[in-house]
């Protein structure tokens, strides 16, 4: 089964694509770390991360647009960080007044936010990359050769398996719906009844889709286990990493190590 809007996946000739897997990964991972330990406000340090990983999107082929609209998605989780705009101390900016409360806003507290909005788009272009440049079966097969736990790495193919068997489910129960409802043939007159009726009626089609999903997922569970499944998700072994792979690992580790030190002498 495979449904092509959930998979991140888009096959490219580009050398970001036809990179070794496992060097892709412990790259990210430690591009990801590098951009966590840049302290607020090291804005050249931020420019060379958003300059590295602009270029990956040009090379990568996938386009930067395709990029840039994926990870406006993760924005709206950093409102999250609202609140340190008024818990830093330092230089007052800005006073709200809100009932009995007074909220200073200070440039260090909006420094801070700002640096957390950019370090959380950059690390999520990071990610994107990685995903849309790498098929899942061979980032499973990365971790493992990097030595992240067994059962760890299974339940992440679990769980990317079952949410395609998820929304295969909903897709059934949307279908049947569509097929039991009838089209008023006067213009402005929706089918079905007022708001709390259709509440209701959504109400029991999440709860018929949570025992349908769950009863397919134990059929396939034991379907599994009758092909002699233990636990462990077997693959070919992998290929010893080329010259050219060792290379642009080590380069990669050590421009990010550079960063480390030159964000710490900002």
């Amino acid at each position: 089964m495979h449904i092509h809007f959930l998979d991140p996946y888009r096959h490219r000739a580009s050398q970001l694509h036809r990179l070794d897997p496992r060097v892709k990964f412990v790259l990210t991972l430690a591009f990801i770390l590098v951009v966590a330990l840049t302290p607020p406000g090291a804005w050249p340090v931020y420019i060379l991360l958003f300059a590295i990983v602009l270029a990956i999107e040009i090379l990568s082929e996938l386009g930067v647009a395709y990029v840039f609209k994926r990870a406006v998605l993760a924005l709206p989780f950093v409102l999250a960080a609202l609140p340190v705009i008024f818990t830093t101390q330092g230089t007052p900016l800005l006073e709200i007044s809100v009932w009995n409360w007074t909220l200073v806003a200070t440039q260090e507290g909006l420094a801070r936010f700002i640096s957390i909005a950019l370090k959380s788009w950059i690390s999520v272009q990071a990610a994107i990359l990685l995903a849309a440049s790498t098929p899942f079966p061979d980032l499973l097969t990365a971790m493992r050769a990097v030595k992240i736990p067994r059962l760890l790495v299974a339940i992440f193919g679990l769980m990317w398996r079952y949410l395609f068997v998820l929304v295969d489910e909903a897709l059934r129960l949307l279908r049947a719906r569509a097929a039991r409802s009838g089209q008023a043939d006067q213009p402005g007159l929706k089918p079905g009844g007022g708001l709390v009726w259709r509440a209701h009626v959504a109400g029991g089609m999440a709860g018929n889709l949570f025992l349908r999903a769950f009863e397919r997922s134990d059929r396939i569970y034991v379907a599994m286990l009758s092909r002699g499944y233990d636990g462990e998700v077997r693959a070919a072994p992998l290929p010893a990493l080329s010259p050219a792979s060792w290379l642009i690992l080590i380069i990669g580790l050590f421009v990010l190590g550079a960063l480390v030190l030159f964000s710490a002498l900002i």
